[in-house]
């Protein structure tokens, strides 16, 4: 009879590792399709410089920045998300049909907003919500519904903890709620107040949705890799709520000598720079894990790639902090510099975190991996092609705005970007194919047919605090 039932719970298991495995597939197979055409569409708008007349660019850039953070970055994260509370917490999916519920609604906002965007249907001037209400609607419903599964899921833990990743992951679905609300609400889209609503809702796009995801996947991706627990539980915390107190105010810093009140950009740039710590704190706790593992990286891809985006992460943080002050605006805003400095963020940052956390947990839940040669091609691409993008248009942007301190001609200032423009194209054309490497290794990890995967995924993240 205890056989009967010892039999009876394996096969209710293996049927929860096989439904949480189909839902991180699917997940993240979605979420590879978008940042493949996302990107197809930048790489297109990098040429288009060069010639204008070909396509028309003021469709062309929402589409690309609304599907890069809502089709590709808001599925992968969230379908990672769901992998690592699963795993972390030691229970099954709390519902798979939400989570699939979740997926349609993810990717009919994706959908519908690429053709209201390509036929003109565009909310204005509203940078990243460029989405008519509805579609943000679909959206929105579709992190409740995220949101609801994450914490039901968390909520039935084996474990007596939270761990920390999931802290970070919930964290960042329930304010990315909040930031959708904000959005749509009608009665301060007027004047100064849609100004101050844009900066608001464009810069914690990235620093209170994003951010979080990502750094839940740190933090649950960098242990299992190293087989090691986190270098300290606390200082993980500590990072969380200090990004929680000072992100939600910073984002007046992208309207410095604006009408807004003077005050409002000064504390812009206060919080900017008290942003140090969460991001120096959470940057440190990341490098201290990988401290005495650094031979090892070579053997990892997963590895590499979680590294990068730490860097990612720390330099481009970081240098969002000195572009808050005055005196580098002066010389940066509405440049070119600032194009590279969010390919820095989003794609140095959040998407090599993206593609840390598929290579190091897709695998366990498929019991696939992809060949070394795909995974070696899409790393040094990604990184080449990305390196290339972000130096010429930061080195560019800063020779276009020094033009327009001193006064020379417009067209001047044109002509002295035509190289750095042509730089970005070749970067961006690189990022895209090594996209096209990436979808082929997601492909052999998920329905394909991939080379033998090890399946311990034994925590490792005990002893970390969780």
């Amino acid at each position: 009879m205890r056989m009967d039932v010892t039999a009876q719970q394996s096969g209710l298991i293996n049927s929860d590792d096989r439904t949480l495995a189909s839902v991180f597939c699917a997940y993240t197979v979605t979420a590879t399709f978008w940042l493949l055409f996302a990107t197809a569409v930048g790489v297109l708008m990098a040429y288009k410089f060069g010639a204008p007349d070909y396509l028309t660019f003021g469709r062309l850039r929402p589409i690309h920045t609304n599907d890069t953070f809502y089709g590709w970055a808001s599925v992968a994260l969230v379908g990672l998300a769901y992998y690592v509370a699963a795993r972390s917490s030691r229970a099954p999916l709390y519902s798979a049909k939400l989570a699939w519920i979740g997926l349609v609604l993810f990717n009919l906002a994706a959908v519908a907003g690429t053709i209201a965007l390509d036929l003109g249907f565009n909310d204005g001037n509203l940078e990243y919500r460029e989405w008519p209400w509805p579609i943000r609607l679909i959206f929105l419903a579709a992190l409740i519904v995220t949101a609801w599964n994450l914490i039901g899921t968390v909520a039935r833990r084996s474990t007596k903890d939270i761990y920390l990743s999931n802290w970070y992951t919930i964290g960042g679905v329930l304010w990315t709620c909040i930031i959708a609300v904000v959005a749509i609400l009608p009665w301060y889209q007027y004047g100064l107040g849609q100004v101050s609503v844009s900066g608001f809702y464009m810069h914690n796009a990235v620093g209170m949705s994003f951010t979080p995801l990502a750094l839940g996947i740190f933090y649950y991706a960098l242990p299992k890799v190293l087989s090691r627990p986190i270098y300290s539980y606390s200082l993980g915390v500590f990072a969380f709520w200090t990004n929680l107190v000072f992100y939600p105010l910073i984002g007046a810093h992208h309207f410095l000598f604006s009408p807004l009140p003077w005050f409002l950009q000064t504390t812009a740039i206060v919080f900017s720079v008290a942003m140090l710590v969460p991001v120096w704190g959470g940057s440190a706790n990341f490098l201290l894990t990988m401290h005495g593992r650094w031979h090892g990286m070579a053997q990892s891809v997963p590895l590499m790639f979680i590294f990068v985006g730490v860097i990612g992460y720390l330099v481009g943080s970081t240098q969002g902090t000195f572009e808050a002050f005055r005196s580098l605006q002066q010389v940066w805003h509405f440049t070119n510099f600032t194009v590279g400095h969010s390919h820095l963020t989003m794609y140095g940052f959040v998407t090599f975190a993206i593609w840390g956390g598929v290579y190091a947990l897709l695998p366990l839940a498929t019991g696939k991996q992809p060949h070394s040669l795909g995974l070696t091609l899409h790393f040094w691409m990604a990184l080449v092609g990305s390196f290339i993008y972000v130096i010429s248009l930061s080195v560019g942007g800063t020779i276009q705005g020094l033009d327009w301190i001193h006064g020379v001609p417009f067209i001047q200032s044109v002509a002295d970007m035509q190289s750095y423009w042509v730089w970005r194209g070749v970067g961006g054309s690189l990022m895209w194919l090594s996209h096209v490497v990436f979808a082929w290794n997601v492909w052999c990890m998920s329905y394909g047919v991939g080379a033998k995967a090890s399946l311990d995924d034994s925590s490792s993240t005990e002893g970390a605090g969780a």
